[in-house]
């Protein structure tokens, strides 16, 4: 039940390499206005079906607006069995400020 916290340049290595999946926790105006590239909005009446239909051994990486909300959604995927859980560390914010790709 743990998760790791990753910077961005690792986080991208993760989608790029080892097919990382991406969820977004923020709002969804905050959402529309920018989020990482391939990222899935969740929130709470989203993620129990999220969770039924992902396989629990893909990698997860939840992004919030700045790395802490991110914390407590990765802690709770990984006690519904996911064994590869990360949260963003600078969420959105600083995967913006690093230059990565975006939607």
């Amino acid at each position: 039940m743990n998760f790791e916290r990753i910077d961005a340049t690792t986080a991208l290595e993760l989608i790029e390499n080892e097919d990382a999946l991406v969820v977004d926790i923020r709002d969804p105006g905050s959402y529309a206005a920018g989020h990482i590239r391939g990222a899935r909005r969740l929130d709470n009446a989203t993620v129990a079906d999220f969770i039924a239909q992902t396989d629990t051994a893909q990698p997860v990486i939840v992004c919030c607006y700045h790395g802490n909300s991110s914390q407590g959604a990765a802690r709770f995927l990984a006690s519904q069995g996911f064994t590869r859980c990360y949260s963003l560390d600078g969420g959105f914010n600083g995967w913006r400020l690093a230059g990565q790709p975006e939607d």
